[in-house]
This record gives C-alpha cells, sequence and structure tokens, in this order.
C-alpha cells in the first residue's frame, strides 16, 4: 500500500528564473513571493520537527541583511559564518548576499589558527559564532584581525554575563534589522538588486591538503549558470525532502542544501548532528538523500550485519531477493527494460525482503539518491541498484562550482563519474588530466592570481584528476595526479582503486594505499569501530581500548582476510602485501581527515611515517 502511494505522488516541478532574475538573491526573493507559504525547512526542537515557511525564511533573511547594511557592510564585503547546520546558517547566507555582501563559510571543526587564516585572508568584516566554542576562536585570534568590526553569536547559552563592544546576539540583530525594516521598508529590495551576475556570491576555502586553504570566489553567474545545466539531467521536486547534515560550507551540501532548495523547491529537514543522522533519516524517510561515500559504506555495513544476525530463513531469503535484483539491474545497466516476469518477481522481493532492509536505514522512500566529493566503489553503486535504488554519481570541484559530469537517467555506468552535464565541456589533456570547461567555472581564487593562472587555462579548469573518456562519454577516474604511485618498478598504480575495494569491507573504514618507490604496496587501515567491536563481542575477543581492539591477533587476520579478498581482484603488482591498523581513531577534528569525512593523504603518511618504514623493514 505504501508503495502504491508513493507511485501514485504528483511530482510538481519548481518554475524557472523569471525575467532578469540574474542573481542569487533575486531567485531567491522570487522564491519568497511565490512559495510564501510552503514549508522551506524544518528543525528539530525538544523532539519534534518544526516547519519553517518560505516567508519566514525571507523575513529572517530581510532582517539581517538590513541589520549588517546598518552596521556598516558594503557591497562586496565579507561576512564569515562558522556553525553546524542550522536554519540560521541560511538565514544568514541569504542576507549577506542580498545585502550586497560575500558569504564566507568556515568549518565549524577549525581551530582557532584555521579560523584566523580564514578571517584573516578573506578580510571578514563580520563573524557569526554558533556558540561559545566558536566564539571562544575569534576571540583568541582577534587582535590580529584588523579587518574584523563585528561579532554576532547564535546562541548566548553560557554568555549572560559576556560583555563585548564587538560582539552582539543574534536577537539584538535581527532587533536592529526589524527597526531598520520599520523605518524603511523599500531598502531591502534596493539592495538586492545591488548585485550583478559576475559578482561574488561567495567564497569556499578548500581544504588545504597541499597548502594553505585557497578561497574560490564563486559567482552568481556560476551558481545560475552550473544548475541550468544540472536541472536537464537532475530532476528536483517541490515534493521532495532532503536531510542535511553535511558541512553547509562545502561546496556539495551547499549546492543540494542552500541553492538547491531555492532551484528546486524541495523542503531541507536539518539533522540534529553527525551524530543523530541514522535516526534522524529513519525519521525524515527522505526522497532524496546526498552523501558522501563513507555515509553509502556506513548503510551497506548495517544492512550487511543485520543479516549477519538474522535466522537461516532470512538470510536465504535475501539471497533470493537480491539475486533478482541483480538481475533487474543487468537489464537496465544495458539499456533495457526487464522481461515482465522479473518486474512482478522483484516487487514481490522488494515488499517482502528489501523493502524492510531499506526502511531499517530510512531509504524506503528515496526515490534518488547521489554520491559525491569523493569516489565510490562500483561493488557499492551495484548493490544500492540491486536494492532497487536509483543510485547515481556526480563528479565536480569546488572550482566546477560542484557538479560537471552525472550519471543521466537510465544511463548509469558503474566505475564512471557520468557524462558532462549540458553547456559543460570535458576533455583530456596530453598528459591525461581532466579539463572542465562552462559557465559553471569559477572566477578564481581570491588574493592569488598566480594560483588562479596555475588552475585556469584559457578557461579550462585543469582539474588535477587523472582519467578518461570512453566510447559512450562516459567519463573515467582513474585517481588525483599528485596520489599516482609509481613504484621502484616503474610500475604506475591509482591507489584509489584499491582503497574503494577495501572500504567496501564492513569492517573497513578508510585505508590508504602506500607504495610511492617502493617494491610493494602496504597500506594503512582504519577498521570501522562499530562493526569491528561487535565482532570481537560475538566472538568473545577481549579487548579494553579501541588501540588494544586493533592489536588482538583474531581482528588483524579478519582484517587480512579482507585485504585477501580485495587483492584477487587485482594484478599482483597491485596487490597489497603488509598493512597495519592505525590504533587511534580520527575524526574531523583531526588534521587527517576532510570535514566530509576523507583521509589526507599527505597528513596520514607525515603522521604514520615511523609504521609505514616498518612495513618496508627486512
Amino acid at each position: 500500500m505504501e508503495e502504491e502511494e508513493k507511485m501514485a505522488v504528483k511530482w510538481q516541478e519548481s518554475t524557472p528564473p523569471g525575467p532578469g532574475v540574474d542573481t542569487i538573491p533575486k531567485l531567491f526573493w522570487q522564491r519568497v513571493k511565490e512559495w510564501a507559504d510552503r514549508t522551506a525547512m524544518r528543525e528539530k526542537d525538544f523532539g519534534l520537527w518544526q516547519d519553517i515557511s518560505w516567508r519566514q525564511y525571507g523575513q529572517m533573511a530581510r532582517y539581517v541583511g538590513l541589520a549588517l547594511h546598518e552596521l556598516g557592510l558594503e557591497k562586496g564585503d565579507r561576512a564569515a559564518i562558522i556553525s553546524e547546520d542550522n536554519p540560521e546558517w541560511l538565514f544568514c547566507d541569504m542576507g549577506i548576499q542580498c545585502a550586497g555582501g560575500v558569504t564566507v563559510g568556515i568549518y565549524p571543526t577549525d581551530s582557532p589558527e584555521q579560523v584566523e587564516y580564514v578571517v584573516g585572508h578573506s578580510g571578514s568584516r563580520f563573524y557569526f559564532a554558533e556558540d561559545e566554542e566558536q566564539l571562544d576562536k575569534i576571540l583568541l585570534v582577534r587582535e590580529r584581525l584588523p579587518e574584523l568590526k563585528k561579532i554576532i553569536i547564535y546562541d548566548m547559552e553560557g554568555l549572560r554575563d559576556f560583555k563585548d563592544p564587538m560582539a552582539m546576539s543574534w536577537d539584538d540583530l535581527l532587533e536592529l534589522g526589524q527597526r531598520i525594516d520599520g523605518r524603511n521598508p523599500d531598502l531591502f529590495e534596493k539592495l538586492l538588486q545591488s548585485a550583478q551576475p559576475t559578482d561574488t556570491a561567495f567564497l569556499v576555502y578548500t581544504s588545504g591538503t597541499t597548502g594553505p586553504p585557497k578561497g574560490a570566489m564563486i559567482s552568481h553567474n556560476n551558481v545560475l549558470g552550473g544548475f541550468q545545466s544540472q536541472r536537464q539531467v537532475l530532476r528536483g521536486y517541490l515534493n521532495d525532502d532532503l536531510l542535511t547534515f553535511l558541512p553547509l560550507c562545502h561546496i556539495a551540501e551547499r549546492g543540494v542544501t542552500a541553492l538547491g532548495m531555492i532551484v528546486n523547491g524541495w523542503v531541507c529537514n536539518f539533522a540534529e548532528g553527525m551524530d543523530t543522522v541514522p535516526q534522524d533519516i529513519r525519521e525524515v524517510s527522505p526522497t532524496m538523500f546526498f552523501a558522501v561515500p563513507r555515509i553509502w559504506e556506513k548503510f551497506y555495513s548495517t544492512m550487511i550485519l543485520r543479516l549477519k544476525d538474522s535466522t537461516w530463513l532470512e538470510k536465504k531469503a535475501y539471497e533470493v531477493a537480491i539475486g533478482i535484483g541483480n538481475k533487474c539491474s543487468d537489464y537496465r545497466l544495458h539499456l533495457k527494460q526487464p522481461p515482465a516476469h522479473l518486474q512482478i518477481a522483484f516487487k514481490l522481493a522488494d515488499w517482502l525482503v528489501l523493502r524492510n532492509l531499506k526502511k531499517f536505514v530510512g531509504l524506503d522512500r528515496v526515490r534518488l539518491c547521489i554520491s559525491g566529493a569523493a569516489p565510490i566503489s562500483p561493488d557499492l553503486l551495484k548493490f544500492y541498484h540491486s536494492m532497487g535504488i536509483d543510485m547515481r554519481e556526480v563528479y565536480g570541484q569546488t572550482e566546477s562550482t560542484g557538479a560537471a559530469t552525472m550519471h543521466y537517467e537510465g544511463r548509469t555506468k558503474f566505475g564512471s563519474v557520468g557524462e558532462a552535464l549540458p553547456g559543460i565541456d570535458v576533455k583530456i589533456s596530453e598528459e591525461g588530466e581532466i579539463l572542465i570547461k562552462g559557465p559553471s567555472v569559477f572566477k578564481g581564487y581570491f588574493r592569488d592570481p598566480e594560483k588562479t593562472a596555475e588552475t585556469v587555462k584559457d578557461g579550462w579548469l585543469c582539474t588535477g584528476d587523472v582519467g578518461f573518456i570512453d566510447e559512450d562519454g562516459h567519463v573515467i577516474i582513474k585517481d588525483r595526479l599528485k596520489d599516482i604511485i609509481i613504484t621502484s618498478g616503474g610500475k604506475n598504480i591509482t591507489p584509489s582503486e584499491i582503497e574503494n575495494q577495501l572500504k567496501f569491507s564492513p569492517y573497513v573504514n578508510d585505508a590508504v594505499v602506500i607504495g610511492d618507490g617502493r617494491k610493494y604496496l602496504s597500506a594503512l587501515i582504519m577498521i570501522d569501530d562499530e562493526n569491528v567491536m561487535k565482532y570481537a563481542q560475538d566472538n568473545r575477543i577481549p579487548f579494553t581500548t579501541f588501540a588494544n581492539l586493533t592489536q588482538q591477533p583474531e581482528i588483524v587476520k579478519l582484517i587480512g582476510q579482507e585485504v585477501e579478498r580485495v587483492n584477487k581482484k587485482f594484478a599482483r603488482v597491485e596487490t597489497v602485501k603488509r598493512f597495519t591498523l592505525i590504533d587511534i581513531q580520527l575524526t574531523t577534528d583531526d588534521d587527517e581527515i576532510t570535514p566530509t569525512g576523507k583521509l589526507k593523504r599527505k597528513f596520514i603518511n607525515e603522521k604514520f611515517k615511523d609504521v609505514i618504514e616498518s612495513m618496508y623493514r627486512g
């Protein structure tokens, strides 16, 4: 019955931008007027999901913009936001842009030194802090930030007695904006007309794995041009529900949430935090879901481990159901409709078995899933397709304002990142580097013309990725140019392929393959603590701490079996001969992990230098 109701939904598409709507603020204000009483977003308050309408969204952004203007923000001025995902992030983002300013997002996990660099390099005059923790970071470094003029704090808990002439509360900012609006009700719409299509809308600072972070300047043209391309391939609907949990200062989540909702009108539901995502996704049951590979790997592990605890009959039912799903997937991957009897068999398999597994992780209502921001294992994509989930991969960079290639509907090819979006050109250089040209290619790096010249040549964005375009126009990425391993025997190896196969194991969270200039490959492996701990408990393997767990012979043997499984898929020279389990739990608070959960190869190699050397002794 639920499936019938889902199929009966009349999906409504948003209207295109109106005449003269050529900037983000203009499109935003068009949507506020058009969708005034529709739900724009939801957040959890005291355990209940609360709706925020487009009218409320517009009003809050209006007050923020007017208050900033009154406080001295001028066209082109930068304003920084450091906060976990919440409605206030979006209110400020739109308020800043509508007032003619430029938004600068900062990762909430950044240290005071990193905050100092981003605020100082961008010349931000305003700093929006989520709470006392984020306030403390700027207070420690503000003496070295002469351009900073005002600090605004969302949550004043624990700051009742805090007084500082540079700081003001979120409530006071809104009150100021409301007063200005009462005195001059026409001012806001005058301000939002000031931005030009070629102006910078926001700065996105790269992760800085190869040096200090660089501030990519993204223009209004970049955003609207990019979405014009995407809408021809990826349809979004007013009926869609999303769950927002990745950092909003990252180009991927920024595109999906802050900008995607303005273009497509979908409803964004804010997760309470990264640790509550499993619960939140089950409650929201989104119809569209974007996530990085690490999340898809985690969902897969959760489902597979649940099956391990099931009865013999349940395991057999799953084998039959996923087998039917595999056959249906094979037909669709060859652009064919499965035979009628197979379609009927899959509906029965889904209703009896697969739907319960999808419901367990909150994907029972999903119509489209997207993976991006890092490479994903083709086997993992195949698994989701066999479950009846339309899973597609997108490829792009901060400098291409997000997606440049994507799997088109019905034209998914595993191992590729899809085809170039309409209006975007992709070609391969003589060195094998992927080059991108189109309206979404960024303006350049803020205050860094030399790096800009290195990155954009004759209008082509040099991605730093090595790959090729196959006979069907699909882009195949081999690896990052700088990450290609050349062994001492002269063999070129792309480590990401091996790493993705390792991460397909429910017991492996991440892996870094090493071997540049070496006789053979080795690997540093980060175990999935939750799944490995459960394995240890189920098999009565004693351990005291995480480090102690990684040293248990039975656990080393378990991961060794996973390594051997992967080795069978590769040529002898590409097999991992030795591995070591990382004995500390790394999180996004550590320098070795990016905010989207990827291990930074350079930092890992430095931190575990002695461990790596030990794998090559003797």
